[in-house]
């Protein structure tokens, strides 16, 4: 499993190609041969860029789903709605079909933000208005979601 860190701003051409920034490149070197995905986000107009290992790993999940399930057949249309192979080129450029930039909103100004281990890509205003509007509620989400792992179980206490 990749774990990525840090936030990039990138400017796309106007074949929609991106340079990825030297330093998430240089994170990426152990998978750059192997390809990549770009979908739809769930929950955000954005594009999340899965390594192709991740995306093995998502789709293996997803394929347990019961497809005699309306809900999981729905589901899986939408979730894979769009999704692209695509690769980082040797001059270190990603090239966005422009049905995905339609979808996302994304014009020239961008950000690659890394979400573990996959990289979301985002139209660089509505990132910024992404974060902005959730910095509020952010104390209250961290409680919820992290405050119940209890740090006294882990090997170094």
């Amino acid at each position: 499993m990749i774990n990525l860190i840090g936030t990039y701003e990138c400017k796309a051409d106007d074949k929609g190609r991106l340079m990825v920034a030297a330093q998430l490149k240089k994170q990426l070197t152990p998978v750059l041969t192997e390809g990549f995905f770009l979908k739809r986000s769930v929950f955000q107009k954005c594009l999340e860029l899965y390594p192709k290992a991740e995306w093995n790993v998502m789709m293996q999940k997803v394929n347990k789903l019961n497809r005699f399930k309306k809900k999981n057949n729905d589901f899986i249309r939408l979730f894979t709605a769009g999704v692209k192979e695509i690769e980082i080129d040797a001059n270190g450029r990603i090239l966005i079909p422009k049905d995905l930039m339609s979808y996302a909103g994304i014009g020239k100004d961008l950000v690659l933000a890394s979400a573990v281990n996959i990289i979301e890509i985002w139209d660089k205003t509505k990132y910024e208005e992404a974060v902005n509007s959730a910095l509020d509620d952010f104390a209250d989400l961290a409680e919820e979601v992290m405050g119940n792992q209890d740090d006294a179980t882990d090997d170094l206490s």
